[in-house]
């Protein structure tokens, strides 16, 4: 070797040469074809109806053959529509009193569920009747028992004095009706979530706590929460998700009425595209709502997390 030759580093040597080990195992990229069906079912059932909406936000269709190409002018037109701004409203509301309302319910709930014995199988299943049955159901069963002539939970809180509840009539009592009806359905969710966690805490924690003489809100704040964090951001995102897009449950009860009341962004979406059949901002309009779930849920997940660690 001259003086002039550089010298090889024999780690970036090592580096650049094959692995000899025996026990390389070689890559086997066989296995992206397993993955392969997923991606063409994602692609027909997601991208291709995305790109047909996007298609259809930036025309004017009057029929399949004439159409007329006007760029951003439905996502202006939604935008400053005042109707949509009101379903906007109504529905961040509604999902902000349903996360207020279920979370700490759902908590409560599975913090005062059994731990051992048959109770507990009695207890997942009594919890978990809601959520078997679907949002149209649901929505039936509910139209039903909070009327005040047929229904048994109308026909009860017209029993208080001074009362005169209906849902068809009154703006108030069709929230309410929505409202408890969504909070009824979806917080087994929550608990079931919550139990899930509270069951994977070793039993030596309760027993220490105990030992120390800690008390019940102690042993909760201490043990407990640190360990619903994670599921409780699971739980949040889920329930904002599914409230801020609901349809199914209003919709059957009161049709988005009496008035406006309960005309949410899903059902108003729907009557433009379905009712009034108008292609183009119903197109703009699902875009931004999808926008804007995600971009919310991104912020809540993010939030989430950081306070978490």
């Amino acid at each position: 070797m001259t003086l002039t030759e550089p010298v090889k580093d024999p780690v970036a040597a090592g580096a650049d040469e094959p692995d000899r080990r025996p026990d390389a195992k070689p890559k086997d990229n066989r296995a992206w074809l397993l993955v392969l069906p997923v991606v063409v079912c994602v692609t027909f059932t997601a991208l291709v109806p995305l790109m047909t909406v996007v298609n259809y936000s930036v025309q004017d269709i009057f029929s399949p053959s004439d159409r007329i190409f006007v760029g951003l002018e439905w996502f202006r037109s939604v935008t400053r529509d005042p109707e949509v701004r009101g379903a906007f409203l109504r529905t961040l509301l509604f999902s902000a009193q349903v996360l207020l309302i279920e979370i700490p319910l759902g908590v409560a709930i599975a913090v005062a569920m059994p731990r051992r014995g048959w109770t507990v199988s009695a207890a997942l299943v009594v919890v978990a009747l809601p959520l078997l049955i679907p949002w149209n159901v649901v929505g039936t069963i509910w139209q039903i028992f909070a009327r005040g002539d047929i229904g048994l939970g109308g026909w009860a809180v017209n029993q208080v004095p001074g009362v005169d509840f209906n849902y068809t009539l009154d703006s108030a009592d069709a929230w309410i009706t929505v409202l408890v009806m969504d909070v009824w359905h979806w917080t087994p969710l929550v608990a079931l979530l919550a139990y899930a966690a509270l069951r994977s805490i070793p039993e030596p924690y309760f027993q220490a706590a105990q030992i120390d003489g800690a008390s019940a809100w102690a042993t909760f704040r201490r043990i407990q929460l640190p360990r619903l964090r994670g599921v409780l951001t699971i739980a949040i995102l889920l329930r904002f998700m599914d409230s801020f897009m609901i349809y199914t449950e209003p919709f059957v009860v009161t049709g988005g009425g009496p008035g406006n009341a309960t005309s949410f962004l899903s059902i108003l979406l729907s009557k433009i595209a379905v009712g009034q059949f108008d292609l183009g901002p119903a197109g703009a309009f699902s875009l931004l709502y999808f926008l804007i779930v995600q971009i919310v849920s991104y912020v809540f997940f993010t939030v989430l997390t950081r306070s978490g660690r």
